[in-house]
């Protein structure tokens, strides 16, 4: 039984023949890809508050240090990933922020917005108007919460993590492996394009590691919603000394991920954090968002690799290297597709809101840049 499935009302359930057939995987029973593609993105930590203090994070301030990007804060930001031709505007932050931060909860307050979801549904539809696409990542989220940002979002996200109860989420504010369960099925109901994902290393054993995948693999068959499962190792940072998973864990994790999940779903795994060459040959197709102008804020420690380096990653493995929208080409309406597009499409045309759909037409410089993005006449490292 998942911890805490009574509380949030979620029904998964994996078997243990499933569980066991994906504990045999190992990375000779997979298959390369024939293409790796990545996302050009620029970052913006909205805030730096999180309700949670899990051991292995270091991107939350305690309250009275976190800060809250305001708009001159975040058209900075913008104007320097448009100018880079970033398609992708990360917008990240923890869990419930306005929960427990006094400072944070009468700033937007001051500043007319209900709460820190409000706030962020009004940035992603000044995001779509300054010519960049949001992919929104902001923890756990109630039905009403996501109704109200994903109009504005071309896909948006949240880490699984692990459908383990583990020490490094203990505390008084543990965060329940459910109710990440109920954020991705939720998405799913509402039709959101989604990114989630499992972290490796932080206490969980491979029952875990399997059950975790095979839960996404539910979710995904019930709606058709997860367009990429990123397999992340924990890393050693100012407040993780637990060490990070070693090179033969991560290609058997890799390649279980592969078998796991459906042909159409995308195995990430992130290039500044994992040792992608060694990867390759395990099944993953996508290194996420990758940022030319900005720091990965979740992990500031470890720098993105450069765009010429992640041709020479594809280089070395043979296959050619292809940006991406944050949104997957099989959610996409028929008319963005490619011509030659042969991959599997998304049932239905109705999974983009108008205010996203809207942006794709636009026929300046931004809806231009989105349209060779997908044709695939965008130089990856000009």
């Amino acid at each position: 039984m998942l911890p805490g499935a009574d509380e949030y009302d979620v029904d998964v359930t994996v078997s243990d023949r499933d569980v066991d057939a994906a504990l045999s995987v190992t990375p000779d029973d997979v298959q390369p890809a024939d293409e790796l593609t990545f996302a050009r993105n620029v970052f913006l930590p909205l805030t730096t508050a999180c309700r949670y203090t899990c051991t292995y994070c270091t991107f939350f301030d305690p309250p009275g240090e976190a800060t809250l990007m305001d708009d001159d804060d975040v058209d900075a930001v913008l104007d320097r990933g448009r100018d880079a031709g970033c398609t992708e505007a990360l917008f990240t932050f923890g869990d419930d922020p306005d929960d427990r931060y006094t400072e944070i909860h009468r700033q937007l307050d001051d500043w007319g917005y209900d709460g820190v979801h409000d706030y962020l549904a009004a940035v992603c539809e000044h995001t779509l108007d300054a010519g960049v696409l949001p992919h929104s990542n902001p923890g756990d989220q109630t039905r009403e919460e996501l109704a109200a940002v994903a109009p504005y979002n071309a896909s948006m996200g949240v880490m699984l993590e692990t459908t383990a109860d583990v020490d490094a989420h203990a505390g008084p504010r543990q965060k329940s492996p459910a109710q990440r369960v109920r954020t991705i099925d939720t998405a799913g109901e509402l039709r959101v394009p989604f990114t989630t994902g499992i972290l490796v290393g932080v206490g969980e054993d491979w029952r875990d590691r399997a059950e975790s995948l095979l839960v996404i693999r539910d979710l995904h068959e019930r709606h058709g919603h997860v367009q990429e499962v990123i397999v992340q190792p924990v890393v050693e940072n100012d407040r993780w000394q637990g060490g990070s998973p070693d090179v033969e864990t991560m290609r058997r994790v890799t390649a279980m991920a592969r078998a796991v999940l459906p042909d159409e779903v995308s195995v990430q795994v992130p290039p500044n954090l994992a040792p992608v060459r060694d990867l390759l040959e395990c099944g993953i197709d996508d290194l996420g968002g990758v940022s030319p102008v900005t720091d990965d804020h979740i992990n500031p420690e470890y720098e993105w690799p450069a765009l010429r380096e992640l041709e020479a990653i594809a280089s070395d493995a043979g296959v050619p290297l292809r940006e991406r929208l944050p949104v997957h080409e099989r959610y996409l309406p028929a008319e963005f597709r490619r011509d030659d597009y042969d991959g599997t499409p998304a049932p239905g045309d109705d999974w983009l809101d108008d205010p996203v759909l809207d942006a794709l037409r636009d026929d300046g410089p931004a809806g231009d840049r989105y349209r060779r993005v997908i044709r695939g006449d965008a130089v990856v490292a000009p």
